[in-house]
C-alpha cells in the first residue's frame, strides 16, 4: 500500500483529480493504515516511548516540508501558514484526537489512568512553545502587527528547538520510565520483530507518510474549491488539510486508547503538538529571513482565548493521572467550539 499510494500521488500529481478524486481518498485512507502498522512493528522492537516519537516526528517533518513549500510558493497569501497550521495542530490535538482518546477508552474501560510525571512536563513545554510563538509576537512592540523582528525570531526559533531537544533527552533517557504506559492487563504479547523487519518497517513508514501528507496536498484543490463555493473562511483548508496529515497519529493514539494504554496515547498525541512547534517554528524562522518574508505569528484575540481556555482544561485533565467520558466529552466539546467559530468567525 505505500507503493500504491506513492504511485498514484505521482500519477495525479499536480494535475486536477476529477473522476479520480474518489480513489486518491481511498488511497489516503489506506496508506494512513499502513503507516500506523508500520509505526507499531518499530515500537515493539525500540520500545516505548520511542516508537511513539519515530511517528511522530516522521510526520513532522514531512509536514514541515509542505508548510516551506507552500511558504516558497504563496507569496504573500502564505504569511500566516505557519502560524495557521502550527495553531490548528494545536486545538486538533489537544482537543479533537485528545478527546476522541478519552471518551472512546473510558466507554470501554471506564476509568483510564496515565502518568503524571510524563504527562504534566508534556502539557508545560506545550503551554510555554504555544505562548511564545503564537501569542506573545501579538504583543511585542518593535514591529508592528502581529510580527516579530529579526532577532526576535531568531531568538525564538533558538528557544523552541531547545525546549523541544530537551523534553526529547527526558522523554527518552533521562526519565524514560515516566512516558511508560501504566501496567495493565492484556499487555502486548507480540514477539519482538527483528532488526531488518524493523528497518523494513522504517522504511515502508517514511514512504507512507510521503504519500498520506502529498495526496492531502493533491486535495486541496478540491477542499479549496468547495470553501469557496461555500464561501467559509480560507482558514477552514488549513484545518482540513491539518486534519488529513494528522490521521495516523489520530488512528494510533485512539487504538491504544482503546487498548487502555492512555499514556501511549498521549505519547502520541502530545509529542506530536511538541513536534510541530518545536520543529516548524525554528524551519519556517530560517526560511523567511533567508528568504527575506514576512512572517506573522501572532494570533487574533479570538484564537488566544481559545488557546488559553485549551491549555486550562488540558491542565485539569491530565493532573489528575486518571480521566472518565467526562474529560473527553469535554474536550471533543471544545473542539466543535473551534471548528464552527473558524466557519462561522
Amino acid at each position: 500500500m505505500p507503493v500504491v499510494a506513492c504511485a498514484l500521488l505521482a500519477a495525479v500529481w499536480g494535475r486536477p483529480l476529477g473522476w479520480l478524486l474518489p480513489l486518491v481518498a481511498i488511497t489516503l485512507i489506506a496508506a494512513v493504515l499502513a503507516a500506523v502498522h508500520h509505526a507499531e512493528v518499530i515500537a515493539l522492537r525500540v520500545g516505548e516511548p520511542f516508537g511513539t516519537l519515530v511517528l511522530a516526528l516522521a510526520v513532522t517533518v514531512i509536514e514541515v516540508s509542505l508548510i516551506v513549500a507552500l511558504m516558497l510558493s504563496g507569496g504573500a497569501e502564505a504569511n500566516a501558514l505557519a502560524r495557521d497550521t502550527v495553531f490548528a495542530t494545536v486545538m486538533i490535538i489537544c482537543n479533537g484526537v485528545v478527546g476522541l482518546c478519552l471518551l472512546l477508552g473510558a466507554m470501554r474501560h471506564r476509568v483510564l489512568a496515565f502518568r503524571v510525571e510524563g504527562t504534566t512536563p508534556a502539557l508545560a513545554v506545550l503551554a510555554t512553545l504555544s505562548t511564545l510563538t503564537l501569542v506573545l509576537p501579538t504583543f511585542t512592540s518593535t514591529t508592528p502587527g502581529p510580527t516579530l523582528s529579526s532577532s526576535q525570531l531568531v531568538f525564538v526559533g533558538v528557544v523552541a528547538l531547545t525546549l523541544y531537544s530537551v523534553f526529547v533527552f527526558v522523554q527518552t533517557v533521562r526519565h524514560r520510565d515516566y512516558f511508560l504506559p501504566v501496567g495493565v492487563e492484556g499487555e502486548d504479547d507480540h514477539a519482538t520483530p527483528s532488526a531488518a523487519m524493523a528497518l523494513m518497517s522504517l522504511f515502508l513508514l517514511l514512504i507512507s507518510l510521503v504519500g498520506v501528507v502529498g495526496l492531502a496536498k493533491t486535495l486541496a484543490p478540491s477542499i479549496e474549491a468547495v470553501v469557496k463555493a461555500t464561501a467559509v473562511p480560507h482558514a477552514v483548508v488549513g484545518i482540513a488539510i491539518a486534519l488529513m496529515v494528522l490521521l495516523p497519529e489520530t488512528w494510533a493514539a485512539t487504538r491504544a486508547a482503546m487498548r487502555n494504554r492512555m499514556q501511549t496515547s498521549f505519547n502520541l498525541a502530545l509529542g506530536s503538538a511538541l513536534a510541530t512547534i518545536g520543529l516548524t517554528i525554528p524551519a519556517v524562522v530560517v526560511t523567511a529571513l533567508a528568504l527575506e518574508l514576512s512572517l506573522q505569528l501572532g494570533l487574533p484575540e479570538k484564537e488566544i482565548a481559545l488557546l488559553a481556555l485549551t491549555l486550562l482544561i488540558s491542565t485539569m485533565t491530565l493532573s489528575r493521572g486518571d480521566a472518565t467520558v467526562l474529560q473527553g466529552a469535554v474536550h471533543l466539546v471544545l473542539f466543535v467550539v473551534f471548528l464552527f467559530l473558524a466557519l462561522v468567525p
